[in-house]
């Protein structure tokens, strides 16, 4: 089952992705629905809300008087944790519910307004965010709703900024045009994304080698390692040390493979082997018997190895994860070699230069073993440099 996260400011047209997705098939949970749900007439929890806040937030029909709620549950901070420790349990229990009957094979949309706001990227296999300027957002909400334009940008003030929601958001959708053009990209997501993504999960399917494409820095490779961390560390639990954005792509301007490549640092090997279907649950099936590229450690990956190698099952973001004992000399490389890197800039310029020469020399035979495997003279020497600066300085993980 693929859990996708889908959020977006109000008045960014959130609706009409989700509508398209559940066209597709998705399963669609929908956190506000869920929670006005919960508070219908006959379910404890309004009866609850009655007890607490008094009859007058009911209106004459006996529904929720929401505007009288708000009155009284948001004038001071231990009114507003009662009603959400009333409210959201319920609205847990239910989401759980509605989630737990969906098929093994399907693919959840969780349409949650205030997902960055209340840090939840973390849970979901895939985050998408929908957006448009404040001006469209703005004039939508006044035809659309009825606002003014100043209670309308007081709303969209009070929500996550722009810069929040990029961090998070795996996908961005601009919606600020035409419905068709939101729609075609939702059309492609679902079939060049979503669908593979929910099939590599529930087989457990592992990314294969892929032929050394080297390509210029992208400034958004850093954000990018920065969501599977989170998602990672969300996995592991407390069996996780640190977890670090390791490789070429965690070195500011140096050209690399489009992989990011992340180590997780564990006690021993038997908490890696523990972890291992949390990880691969995640997004993150395991490799085994398989040829890892990495180039601080090339080789067979096997039970006895002193790594394990999981990597991404989303088919857009390549991602190889390295999960190693704490202390081990690979372990050390890998956390070492790219801050000398970062802090020798004709160093990582060396470096650039020969994985472009090499990976054009292989792109014929299209293998990522002999790409790696011919590194290894430069590696070897540059990180004995990296050890003597280490030394000279002081440096330690």
């Amino acid at each position: 089952m693929l859990s996708v996260g889908l959020t977006g400011g109000i008045g960014a047209g959130k609706s009409t992705v989700a509508h398209r997705l559940v066209e597709h098939g998705a399963v669609l949970v929908d956190a506000d629905a869920i929670a006005r749900e919960v508070v219908q007439p006959g379910r404890p929890a309004l009866a609850e809300i009655v007890a607490v806040f008094g009859e007058q937030v009911l209106a004459d029909d006996g529904t929720l008087d929401r505007a009288a709620l708000a009155e009284r549950a948001f004038a001071d901070e231990e009114s507003r944790v009662r009603l959400n420790g009333i409210v959201h349990p319920r609205v847990g229990e239910r989401t759980a519910e509605l989630v737990g009957g969906a098929p093994q094979d399907a693919i959840v949309v969780h349409d949650v307004p205030l997902l960055v706001e209340n840090g939840l990227a973390p849970l979901y296999h895939l985050v998408i965010v929908v957006d448009a300027p404040e001006d469209v957002r703005v004039d939508r909400l006044v035809e659309a709703r009825g606002m003014t334009a100043e209670d309308a940008r007081a709303r969209i003030a009070a929500q996550a900024d722009e810069r929040s929601r990029r961090e998070a958001a795996d996908v961005w959708l601009d919606n600020s045009g035409a419905p068709d053009g939101v729609l075609a990209e939702v059309d492609a997501l679902w079939a060049d994304r979503l669908v593979p993504f929910e099939a590599n999960l529930r087989l457990r399917r592992p990314q294969g080698s892929r032929s050394p494409s080297v390509v210029e820095p992208d400034p958004t490779w850093r954000a990018q390692a920065a969501r599977a961390i989170a998602r990672i560390e969300q996995a592991a639990g407390e069996t996780a040390l640190r977890v670090d954005h390791i490789g070429s792509t965690s070195v500011p301007g140096l050209p690399a493979k489009d992989v990011l490549d992340i180590q997780l640092t564990v006690a021993d090997l038997t908490e890696a082997d523990r972890i291992a279907d949390a990880l691969a649950e995640a997004g993150f099936p395991r490799m085994a018997g398989q040829w890892s590229d990495d180039p601080l450690d090339p080789g067979q990956v096997g039970p006895r190895g002193d790594k394990r190698l999981h990597t991404g099952a989303d088919p857009a973001r390549r991602i190889n994860l390295h999960v190693r004992e704490q202390g081990t000399p690979h372990w050390r490389a890998a956390l070492l070699f790219p801050v000398w890197l970062s802090e020798h800039p004709a160093e990582r310029d060396a470096y650039a230069e020969l994985k472009r020469k090499l990976a054009h020399s292989h792109r014929a035979d299209g293998t990522a073993e002999r790409y790696a495997e011919n590194k290894q003279p430069w590696i070897a020497e540059a990180m004995a440099r990296a050890e003597e600066w280490a030394r000279a300085t002081g440096w330690s993980p």
